[in-house]
């Protein structure tokens, strides 16, 4: 089993813990709509990059 040989203060392993924060999903706004969705997603619309990739059944 290993055993540490000096003690960790807590200051030295909060500065190990500052990058595993949990961010949240980078969404991007349609520039036609004004919808946010996921990047490299289409919108819920069904346009992507301005344009419309998919035809609803309503539409």
């Amino acid at each position: 089993m290993a055993v540490q040989k000096t003690k960790v203060s807590p200051s030295r392993r909060n500065m190990r813990r500052s990058h595993d924060a949990l961010t949240g999903p980078s969404t991007a706004i349609e520039p036609s709509t004004g919808e946010t969705h996921l990047r490299h997603h289409i919108s819920p619309n069904g346009f992507y990059r301005g344009k419309k990739v998919i035809q609803k059944s309503g539409d």
